[in-house]
């Protein structure tokens, strides 16, 4: 899975209702102050298509995507999965701002993360080395990222395999149950990559951007959705399998994809599965 490998990786934090406090986060995030109570707290880096960038941990240039395996640190720490659509976009500039995202295609997405206290930086728990974040291989083309697209009709739900038994870990929910979505979350983002300085659990993004050579495409993750009770206390371990499937709720129904989980028999025809074995 190297398809992305030139591509700048973005992601949110806290664009899910109820995410943040179920992760052991809002602590994290005390002393930043949104434009409403509803908005994200910030954004990311996951991964940096350059290295030796200024300021940027050497390991965000590390290539951390996988379509297949999710591969634990080797430190005894504690790593979830998190459930999330991706967003494929392509970047336009103006004045070497980014002026413009647009999202082409979306897909299942993983933002797995470590969960410890005192990390400095939101990205310190995001990528710690090869196939430590999941894609699915399948995307999902964009007709229109506005009401009355293709995505009012997707919903997102996930599992977590452990020892033959299949256990919901994240809530099924409708994609347009993001807090910004569409429009809305576009305006955020390019408002939010050229203002957002470093301060707190935030990085200056547009520093690193420019440092990049300012990639014309991205792969962003949009925020991680509510776990289930059994996913906000389940941590990962060697030989589970975490599944992600961004499915056509008009098309199959939830049992039915709980049926696919369960058999490992997925129809891709109208949803985007990720399944990564745990190493």
């Amino acid at each position: 899975m190297d398809a992305y490998k030139n591509f700048l990786g973005l992601g949110i934090a806290g664009n899910f209702a109820l995410h943040l406090a179920q992760a052991g986060e809002l602590e994290d995030f005390k002393d930043i102050i949104t434009a409403d109570e509803a908005a994200p707290k910030g954004m990311f880096p996951f991964y940096l298509p350059k290295t030796n960038i200024p300021h940027a941990k050497e390991i965000l240039g590390t290539y951390p995507l996988s379509s297949s395996i999710i591969k634990l640190p080797h430190a005894d720490l504690h790593v979830q999965a998190e459930p999330e659509v991706g967003l494929v976009c392509r970047l336009e500039y103006a004045n070497n701002k980014l002026s413009k995202i647009i999202p082409t295609h979306f897909t299942a997405y993983n933002d797995c993360s470590i969960r410890k206290e005192g990390a400095k930086k939101i990205s310190d728990k995001k990528n710690w080395g090869e196939q430590s974040k999941g894609i699915s291989a399948h995307l999902i083309a964009i007709d229109t990222f506005s009401d009355g697209g293709i995505m009012d009709n997707y919903s997102i739900c996930s599992f977590l395999r452990r020892e033959s038994q299949v256990h919901s870990y994240g809530e099924d929910v409708e994609l347009n149950g993001y807090s910004y979505f569409y429009e809305k979350l576009l305006d955020w983002m390019v408002h939010q990559i050229n203002t957002q300085k470093d301060f707190g659990p935030l990085e200056p993004l547009s520093e690193y951007i420019s440092a990049c050579g300012n990639p014309t495409q991205a792969l962003i993750s949009i925020g991680a959705t509510r776990y289930t009770k059994y996913g906000e206390s389940t941590f990962l371990k060697a030989n589970d399998e975490v599944i992600i499937v961004v499915y056509n709720r008009n098309k199959i129904s939830a049992q039915d994809v709980e049926k696919s989980v369960k058999d490992s028999n997925y129809d891709k025809k109208d949803m985007s599965v990720l399944a990564q074995k745990v190493l």
